[in-house]
């Protein structure tokens, strides 16, 4: 991120005391060099937040994270039958099992914003779903695969 003095908007506001004390406390805890900067970060996490609410049709990528209850068998079958049928929008998934007969998992997603609130509502509904949070941003992944017609002769040699 450029930090250009003509790409710069200067924000004041007033807090809550306490409210300020705790923002200073996170900065310092995650080792940030200003205020701004944590600001910022919190700024764009609502407003990809808000994008997803407010536009359904507009592209997002991120994350959705998953816990629940049952290392394995129907609650880990319903979600991968559920993930089937948002083939699209699923670009990977990675599962590791927790403690207490619980398990995790994080799904890479990238589609449209309705499409991946569907998704997390389909798997917010399998019972045994104990905590289920879309993590989104409006930055793309770049195309995995173009699907472009082969140029005049292209593809013969399979042909031969």
């Amino acid at each position: 991120m450029t930090t250009e003095p003509s790409r710069l908007a200067r924000l004041s506001m007033s807090l809550p005391a306490e409210l300020f004390r705790q923002l200073d406390m996170m900065v310092d805890e995650r080792g940030l060099p200003s205020r701004s900067q944590l600001i910022a970060e919190l700024i764009r996490h609502a407003l990809a937040e808000h994008e997803a609410l407010t536009r359904p049709e507009d592209m997002l990528a991120g994350t959705i994270t998953i816990v629940y209850a049952g290392g394995g068998g129907r609650v880990r079958q319903q979600l991968a039958e559920t993930q089937s049928d948002y083939l699209k929008e699923v670009i990977s998934s990675q599962h590791v099992f927790l403690d207490q007969d619980q398990s995790l998992e994080v799904r890479l997603v990238q589609g449209p914003a309705g499409r991946l609130k569907q998704l997390c509502d389909a798997l917010r509904a399998i019972r045994g779903v104990q905590q289920l949070q879309l993590v989104s941003t409006t930055a793309l992944l770049p195309p995995l695969h173009e699907q472009d017609a082969p140029e005049a002769g292209e593809g013969l040699e399979a042909a031969e």
